[in-house]
């Protein structure tokens, strides 16, 4: 059933949070704690310098820090759990005893999430989708946390119709979800842009991405200095931000409600032009003269 995007969602977090999406677009800061992301590895990589860093983006506008302790691009080294933990927690726990910030835990692992979520934070944010560490759903729903379930493409086979895909992934993502107890009120989806999808598959998921609202739930879109923005305007990913912010306006004309971002200020001000434009068609009883015209 296609629902109104732009309509309230109380989306309920952990700690008793919540944050209202749906009238106004959301910007979630990217905090990465590792020396390996593909566009800002290791200027964050320790803890004064991502708690100084997350301070930042809260000051230029972000709703939401998203605080992650291993690299997802392709070929990125994998870390165990303890180095994750060691990388996310303290962030974690010095950001929630110095700012009223709502944070985001960027983890598939259950124990990382459990942890996060003890030490402060309020929304898991699984790139896999629940699929890679099910139980990570059930920590979801015995803490209360928010949950973000990404779309990925990766190590599995893909339906040549990217939309129809997204709903083949993320119907299965729901259903674990659901077979944990995690209501529904606290799922926010997130259709993967550039996991395992060419340039051609991002900006098709771009122009339907409409289509999402009938999952029922708000859609969340991470496209930022992704590689499909470098193969359309030739630009290595540190100069992309202007790029995201196009994507951000248009993905939020078409119902996105909240904005997976590296650079915040520059994508408030494309959210703000976008909501004013949004605003002002909502109150618009019609078109005066449209009927005098061919």
């Amino acid at each position: 059933m296609m629902t109104d995007p732009f309509q309230p969602f109380e989306w309920a977090l952990a700690h008793g949070r919540t944050l209202t999406l749906g009238p106004d677009g959301r910007l979630m800061a990217i905090i990465n704690v590792t020396p390996d992301s593909f566009s800002d590895g290791g200027r964050y990589d320790g803890t004064e310098a991502a708690v100084a860093q997350a301070l930042k983006c809260l000051e230029d506008g972000a709703a939401i820090l998203d605080i992650g302790g291993e690299s997802t691009r392709p070929g990125a080294a994998t870390v165990t759990a303890a180095e994750e933990q060691d990388r996310v927690l303290p962030v974690i726990s010095a950001l929630a005893s110095r700012a009223d910030a709502i944070i985001s835990v960027d983890t598939y692992r259950a124990e990382t999430a459990r942890l996060a979520i003890a030490a402060g934070a309020h929304i898991i944010n699984d790139v896999h989708g629940l699929q890679r560490e099910p139980d990570l759903a059930g920590v979801a729903a015995a803490t209360g946390a928010g949950l973000c379930i990404m779309h990925t493409g990766r190590d599995r086979e893909k339906r040549a119709d990217v939309v129809d895909d997204q709903y083949y992934f993320l119907e299965r993502s729901l259903e674990i979800a659901a077979a944990a107890g995690v209501e529904r009120r606290r799922i926010v989806l997130d259709p993967g842009f550039g996991f395992a999808k060419d340039t051609g598959e991002n900006v098709a998921l771009m122009a339907r991405f409409d289509e999402l609202s009938g999952f029922g739930l708000p859609v969340l879109a991470g496209t930022s200095r992704k590689r499909f923005l470098g193969a359309i305007t030739g630009r290595e990913a540190p100069e992309r931000d202007a790029a995201t912010a196009a994507t951000t306006a248009l993905l939020r004309m078409a119902g996105a409600a909240v904005f997976r971002v590296h650079d915040v200020a520059i994508n408030r001000d494309a959210l703000l032009v976008a909501d004013a434009m949004l605003a002002t068609k909502r109150n618009m009883p019609g078109r005066p003269g449209k009927e005098n015209r061919p």
